[in-house]
């Protein structure tokens, strides 16, 4: 198999780097000094490098692409809506429009105030826990993202498991220089899906938590489903210790159902967090909650606001993105293409003799290969596993013309633009990728 020609890539990358810390605009693009990629095209569900080669795309922009790059119908949205203007210092109409459509979609959204990233939603939620509450502490799960601000970057997935202690009494573990040491404090960090330890701890210490912050499928953990009861304990205990259930639905919103997770599992947080589908990759996120909760949000005494929430172009790509996902069979053609590669990868898999297991939604799932302990319930299990056999296996299949993610521990996306032709081809690839690699 010969090398991809990369000349011209490689020339925007030395340019990149020269005015860029390491050529990126965001640590998780950078790949090394000849493998870094730059885009330059995307539609539907293929990009192309600055070199013409082309990929069929399973990062989609670490998920918002849920209809295809370059959805014209979203595109004519935004060049509509910014005919009038982009933004304003006021409320305008789409605002309203896309705020009605998620209270109609969304279990458990009765009121609705805009950030612009995944980062800004989860960092102004639990502003809004703390003010409803009156605690300052809040729980996360071992592994789990919430974003890149100083609050949340503990014990994620880019967390040695050495640095987290043990099991029984976990640490949480700083991920970036930066980060002022008395954020540690307000952190109490669990292992996900294991309900005991939730429970025993939010009985002994309810009187200072003032939320709790799931991911209800671990998205940058191999896309760990939650374990039975675990979404509903959380529930129940936020119920009975007056603490605040934020559903971090940053990746699941709008794409493992069209009401997000607390459709898909039945259960709703008091506050949820919505990014990445929502606007089809314009930037646009929303924090959405019940009256009750959203009431702590006051002028003058609870400060939510920034220049570029709810902007036209967001919005605008929002309106059209959810009236797509709401209107036509966009998600269910997701799902069963999911559902098929997720099959057929189980195929290859198993009959290379490979040990493996594949978590997640049809939608969003992960593959850890020659894991150690099955069924991975949590980023202690899915790291037990062979994270360099599946980071070559990624770059066979990159060289064939399919972009997964190198890094096992960030799921397959998949948009409603990918056909029953690419899922084949993708099967096809990763058949020969593997025999190259085993």
């Amino acid at each position: 198999m010969s090398r991809l020609k990369l000349d011209q890539t490689q020339a925007l990358f030395q340019r990149a780097k020269a005015v860029m810390p390491w050529g990126v605009s965001s640590n998780f693009r950078y790949w090394g000094e000849e493998e870094t990629p730059v885009i330059t095209r995307g539609q539907g569900a293929y990009i192309w490098d600055a070199d013409g080669n082309r990929y069929l795309d399973y990062r989609l922009a670490f998920g918002p692409i849920i209809l295809g790059h370059a959805d014209p119908r979203v595109n004519q949205s935004v060049i509509d809506a910014i005919a009038n203007s982009t933004l304003f210092a006021h409320t305008q109409p789409l605002e309203i429009e896309v705020a009605e459509r998620l209270t109609r979609m969304c279990p458990g959204v009765q009121k609705v105030r805009y950030a612009n990233s995944g980062t800004e939603a989860t960092m102004h939620a639990l502003r809004i826990a703390r003010a409803y509450s009156n605690r300052e502490k809040f729980i996360k799960f071992e592994g789990g993202y919430h974003g890149f601000h100083d609050a949340v970057l503990f014990s994620t997935a880019m967390s040695p498991v050495g640095s987290l202690g043990s099991h029984r009494s976990p640490l949480a573990a700083q991920n970036s220089s930066g980060i002022p040491e008395v954020m540690r404090s307000l952190i109490i960090s669990l292992v996900y899906n294991d309900l005991e330890q939730l429970e025993r701890t939010v009985r002994a210490r309810y009187h200072e938590i003032a939320a709790i912050l799931v991911e209800p499928v671990a998205g940058n953990m191999a896309a760990i489903m939650p374990a039975p009861g675990f979404l509903e304990l959380i529930r129940k205990l936020c119920d009975e210790y007056g603490i605040v259930m934020i559903m971090d639905e940053v990746k699941t919103g709008f794409r493992i159902a069209r009401g997000g997770a607390a459709e898909y599992f039945g259960v709703k947080g008091d506050l949820m967090t919505y990014a990445k589908s929502l606007a089809n990759g314009y930037p646009l996120a929303a924090i959405g909650g019940s009256n009750e909760v959203m009431s702590a949000i006051e002028p003058g005494a609870l400060a939510h606001g920034g220049t570029y929430c709810g902007n036209a172009v967001g919005a605008a790509a929002a309106m059209a993105t959810l009236d797509i996902l709401a209107e036509t069979d966009a998600l269910e053609q997701i799902h069963a293409r999911g559902t098929r590669l997720m099959q057929g990868l189980d195929e290859i898999f198993t009959e290379a003799g490979l040990e493996h297991e594949i978590t997640g939604h049809p939608a969003m799932f992960g593959i850890t290969l020659q894991p150690q302990v099955r069924p991975i319930r949590n980023y202690r299990d899915a790291s037990r596993s062979n994270p360099a056999l599946y980071e070559k296996l990624a770059g066979g299949m990159r060289q064939r013309g399919v972009e997964v993610e190198p890094d096992w521990r960030e799921p397959l996306f998949l948009c409603a633009a990918l056909t029953p032709a690419d899922i084949e081809e993708t099967l096809n690839v990763v058949n020969d990728s593997l025999k190259d690699v085993t």
